[in-house]
């Protein structure tokens, strides 16, 4: 059970009190806590109030029923003498058929209004209440809220819900309130509907404040009525819309819950832990061998450029300056695997040089003819332009035997190479 308080001002007297508000959990298991809430000497300044969800309309008469007769229990139970019990029930059909509809917004209101009040309290002693009227009599006032009144759009686009099905439950709920001569009051918190009414209503009965709302039956999610209002004849006219319902049709009937859509071809997916995910991840990466998108792993450092650095390539740039290498260097096998690539890279890097720096085909001493590198013409400038376009290779290739005879001379080398016209195309 919780509980709250509402702050209550009257400005007349300019003093203010505080309402208390008990609030009991929807299982019945817990309605053993009413006698914290409603004790038999407080109850004659008591109100009740049923809650109904309207976004579950099919719940909405049973959870009625069910509730009333629980509070029903508890005040048999507190054992209130006869004659209490008696004037308390009495007062409530006086309020009852005491009522009267404001009608400030006329100029002949106040008149009408005494002499509507001098018929309803002829009516009271001449003829009884109607048959449904107050059949269970609590001796205390009973207000139905029926919140979330929003959902009713959406009960009628996803579960086809029409205008006359909610005339249907308006016409349970308010017979149900006939029985027991409460108010009704449709409210919603998301769209704030009748939320201020509510407080004012609850004010009016336990303390007497003026109330000077009408009742409202237009809008069918901010439906007011106030106890005394209704009446058999007011809700037959909700059955006058009905085209496909009938009155007498059993609420269950109508109301029905919606089956549950269950999704036959979509499987749950439970994701697993961010840790066991990167743990198995890493497991698969361990067992990979060492390439990169297909591409083997290349472990030779590169200069800014981005080119591969090689004691080959070095030896070919500067190689007055390095030591000659020997004759039983590494050779360049077509073969291997590992590397293949870049050898195949080197390969034709060292023809392109033989290609442009041979004097005569085959010649060892074909290079240059000064130190100073200024006859350096250039093997590819001699070729053919059939040999040029078809891409053959001149006729020395044998790239070992020209490295062993660089390292024999390195003399006869240039250290700067002057760019021939040509060598644009011949690389």
């Amino acid at each position: 059970m919780e509980y709250l308080y509402l702050n209550v001002h009257d400005e007349d007297r300019d003093d203010q009190t505080r309402c208390n508000v008990w609030i009991l959990d929807g299982d019945l298991y817990h309605k053993g806590l009413l006698k914290f809430a409603m004790e038999a000497s407080s109850l004659k300044d008591t109100l009740i109030m049923l809650v109904v969800d309207m976004s579950r309309p099919w719940t909405a008469l049973d959870s009625l029923q069910k509730w009333a007769s629980v509070v029903r229990e508890h005040i048999d139970k507190l054992k209130i003498p006869p004659e209490e019990m008696k004037e308390m029930e009495q007062k409530l059909v006086r309020d009852f058929q005491e009522y009267v509809e404001p009608g400030e917004d006329f100029p002949a209101s106040p008149q009408r209004r005494n002499t509507s009040l001098q018929e309803d309290k002829d009516d009271s002693v001449i003829l009884p209440l109607g048959a449904d009227t107050l059949t269970c009599n609590l001796g205390i006032p009973v207000v139905v809220v029926c919140t979330k009144c929003d959902a009713i759009s959406v009960l009628e686009k996803e579960h086809d819900y029409r205008d006359e099905h909610f005339d249907f439950i308006q016409s349970h709920i308010r017979r149900f309130c006939l029985q027991y001569g409460a108010a009704l009051i449709y409210t919603s918190v998301k769209e704030n509907k009748n939320i201020d009414l509510v407080y004012k209503y609850i004010v009016q009965k336990l303390y007497g404040f003026p109330f000077n709302v009408p009742a409202a039956v237009v809008e069918k999610d901010a439906v007011f009525i106030p106890a005394g209002w209704d009446n058999d004849k007011k809700i037959g006219i909700l059955h006058e819309n009905f085209q496909t319902l009938k009155a007498e049709d059993g609420f269950e009937d109508i109301i029905t819950k919606p089956p549950v859509r269950k999704f036959v071809h979509e499987k749950e997916i439970v994701a697993e832990d961010d840790q066991v995910f990167l743990m198995k991840q890493q497991s698969q990466l361990a067992k990979q061998p060492p390439t990169a998108a297909g591409r083997p792993v290349d472990a030779s450092p590169r200069v800014p450029g981005g080119s591969p650095r090689t004691p080959n390539r070095s030896v070919t740039s500067n190689v007055a300056s390095v030591t000659p290498i020997p004759t039983g260097s590494k050779k360049i096998d077509p073969n291997m695997k590992a590397g293949a690539t870049s050898e195949g890279v080197l390969a034709n890097f060292f023809n392109s040089l033989l290609s442009k720096k041979t004097g005569s085909p085959g010649g060892p001493g074909g290079v240059g003819g000064s130190p100073g590198g200024g006859g350096t013409g250039g093997a590819g400038s001699n070729l053919p332009p059939s040999a040029k376009k078809s891409g053959q290779k001149p006729v020395l290739t044998d790239v070992q035997a020209e490295l062993d005879r660089i390292s024999r001379k390195p003399e006869m080398v240039s250290p700067t190479t002057p760019t021939s016209p040509t060598e644009g195309e011949a690389s």
